[in-house]
């Protein structure tokens, strides 16, 4: 699935929120892709961990089994996000300052993300969808810094190569690539949940648009 294209309100409110926030910190870290990573990845760990626990929540008060798929993909969304902030860590050691803008980040964007989840779960879906998109991006303008020698291609840390099971002699451009092909995922399937409540809704709004027989 390439760049998904806004057609609805919905999407162009989860577009332009991810233009803003892109924008954000394009401004604030410019072309120090390890530490944007680093407070990038500390947000984009919240809406996996965010869409398990309600729909967990949700199942528990249906009473129905059919969430479990969809709870573990996001699930195992929020582990992986959590793996690529480690993996960071140990490549561009944060400041001070930068440990304290995650904790405010990661703060007002769980607060953010949940009321969104709650009321537009759609909406939630798509705009994950969007930022992975964004990091797709990115991490493809990292990979190239650091493929033209701007950036110096210095050995994976031991986490990363345990992780994505990489060679003994992997690289940083080995782990940008690992990583690039997670988000790559993670964009395919938030835009496909999307996709799949936006059909439920408009299934809905059909049936109740059809008149009843007398």
């Amino acid at each position: 699935m390439e760049k998904h294209i806004p057609k609805t309100f919905s999407d162009r409110f989860a577009k332009r929120t991810t233009k803003l926030l892109r924008w954000c910190a394009d401004t604030f870290f410019s072309k120090r892709y390890g530490h944007r990573a680093i407070v990038l990845e500390t947000v984009a760990a919240v809406p996996g961990m965010v869409s398990g626990v309600f729909m967990h929540f949700k199942s528990l008060r249906s009473m129905q089994t059919g969430y479990g798929p969809k709870l573990r993909e996001m699930l195992a969304e929020a582990e992986n996000e959590r793996m690529h902030l480690m993996t960071f860590i140990q490549i561009a050691q944060p400041s001070r300052l930068e440990r304290i803008l995650v904790i405010f980040a990661q703060f007002i964007f769980i607060f953010f993300y949940s009321i969104l989840y709650i009321f537009f779960p759609q909406t939630a879906h798509r705009l994950t969808g969007y930022f992975e998109e964004e990091a797709v991006v990115s991490y493809t303008e990292y990979l190239s810094l650091v493929l033209d020698g701007t950036i110096e291609n210095i050995p994976a840390p031991q986490l990363a190569i345990d992780y994505w099971n990489l060679d003994t002699y992997a690289k940083l451009s080995d782990v940008i690539i690992a990583i690039r092909k997670d988000e790559i995922h993670h964009r395919d399937t938030n835009h496909k949940f999307a996709d799949e409540k936006l059909n439920v809704k408009n299934f809905k709004d059909l049936e109740n648009s059809i008149p009843e027989e007398k």
